[in-house]
């Protein structure tokens, strides 16, 4: 006769498999064909991933007002195809996406990520049981897969000639981290990047020193696994500084210097000045205003123009990156 401590085991045992048959068991057959045609339809299993793509940028592409006024209400439709994409896997890793017709309110959704020709989803794991018969796709991690849109701009042709391409690091490192750092918990959908000030201010670091031929303010590029800042021909990052009174209070308003930013096609008067990974500009201040106390600050602005050009408003206008201040 078995012992009380076997059938103990034997209890938990069979207690142990009933759950995981009822956790992995095969759902409906109307489940198993599921034909997925909303990102919305995606929520009810993965609630914390679709509230983090809510909230990013890539579920704003559509919508974002900046983006309806920089391209004209998407009359240049050169901006659809990324901005209200048909899947990835559509037309192939690094080659340019097409623009869907439908639901484009949804901007780059699950889908456009997500679905592979056939219908399934590429994900991490095999799972033909469920609703998404999510396929395992190594190519989800590849800079590649990124570079159907990222690569219209050139940030992924940048990020090639970087350390980090070298040493194998790659888009979804800095932009999709691990939640908590944790592996198990999954990659963050929030998609981290030039709309995050806290990113911005790990890309650069800003000093400033006197030199023979005036104040110097050195830009460094330490963060970025690219050019600074990339991606949207919109965004710039601006060196301002302005004279300050012992106390700290400022004694003039700004005055701009220097302008990190790669122009439109059309902006022909204009040279791409952008600040590549790993490198340093030093930006030359001789205004002999600037021989006593200043500060000196880099703002990074979404769109490009001021609303008054001549007199700028940097921060009505910006986002501070840093702020240093320089003695006599």
């Amino acid at each position: 006769m078995p012992s009380a401590r076997i059938l103990v085991g034997i209890v938990v045992l069979a207690t142990t498999v009933l759950g995981v048959s009822l956790v992995f068991q095969r759902p409906p057959a109307d489940s198993e064909t599921s034909v997925f045609t909303s990102s919305n339809q995606c929520q009810a299993c993965h609630v914390q991933v679709h509230a983090e793509w809510a909230g990013s940028q890539h579920a704003q592409a559509w919508v974002n007002p900046a983006v309806r006024a920089l391209s004209n209400d998407f009359a240049n439709k050169d901006c659809i195809d990324c901005h209200a994409p048909r899947p990835v896997f559509e037309t192939g890793l690094a080659n340019r996406v097409l623009p869907r017709e439908s639901r484009r309110a949804e901007g780059v959704d699950c889908i456009a990520c997500h679905q592979l020709p056939d219908g399934r989803m590429a994900g991490t794991i095999d799972r033909a049981d469920v609703a998404c018969r999510p396929v395992a796709t190594r190519e989800l991690a590849r800079v590649e897969y990124c570079a159907t849109c990222h690569d219209q701009h050139g940030t992924v042709t940048q990020w090639r000639e970087t350390e980090y391409a070298a040493k194998g690091i790659g888009c979804i490192e800095c932009h999709m981290p691990f939640r908590n750092g944790d592996p198990n918990q999954g990659r963050d959908h929030t998609m981290h990047g030039g709309h995050s000030i806290e990113m911005v201010r790990q890309a650069v670091t800003l000093a400033a020193e006197r030199g023979a031929d005036g104040l110097v303010a050195r830009i460094e590029n330490v963060g970025a696994g690219h050019h600074f800042p990339t991606d949207e021909r919109s965004r710039a990052a601006d060196v301002f500084w302005r004279p300050i009174a012992a106390d700290g209070s400022p004694t003039s308003a700004w005055r701009w210097s220097y302008r990190f930013r790669s122009p439109y096609r059309d902006e022909l008067d204009l040279v791409d000045t952008l600040l590549p990974a790993h490198a340093t500009k030093a930006v030359v201040i001789a205004d002999p205003d600037a021989r006593g106390r200043v500060e000196v600050a880099l703002f990074y602005k979404l769109s490009p123009y001021w609303k008054d050009p001549e007199n700028p408003d940097p921060e009505g206008e910006a986002a501070l990156v840093h702020r240093v201040v320089v003695e006599p």
